[in-house]
């Protein structure tokens, strides 16, 4: 990863060998390999994807995901959900337990 210019920290690598992971070895084998690569020219796009969709979800361009800022965007697209839901949601994709998505755990979340 710091090949292209991005760092990841232990969990998000986990969580990132637990995604591409196909045949839950728990290893990333040549073949998933390969298919991550072969799908990495489409990442530009999917990435700026992700940052608009990141955006929407923000609150007040903080840099992160609250458990407000989740329950007003869901309640916004009329999936209204109670705070505790949204804590839920929250606590299990925040791989550094601070309370909050950032966009590297966002995009952990929308791939699962």
């Amino acid at each position: 990863m710091t090949v292209i210019n991005d760092e990841l920290s232990l969990e998000e690598a986990k969580a990132l060998v637990e995604l591409l992971d196909a045949d839950g070895d728990g290893l990333l084998g040549l073949d998933d390999f390969i298919k991550f690569v072969e799908t990495g020219e489409k990442t530009d796009q999917n990435e700026k994807e992700m940052r608009e969709a990141f955006q929407i979800y923000e609150m007040n361009s903080q840099g992160y995901i609250t458990v407000m800022s989740l329950k007003r965007m869901l309640s916004g697209l009329g999936f209204s959900r109670n705070i505790e839901i949204c804590r839920g949601v929250i606590s299990e994709f925040d791989m550094d337990s601070d309370g909050v998505l950032s966009f590297e755990e966002f995009k952990i979340m929308m791939m699962a």
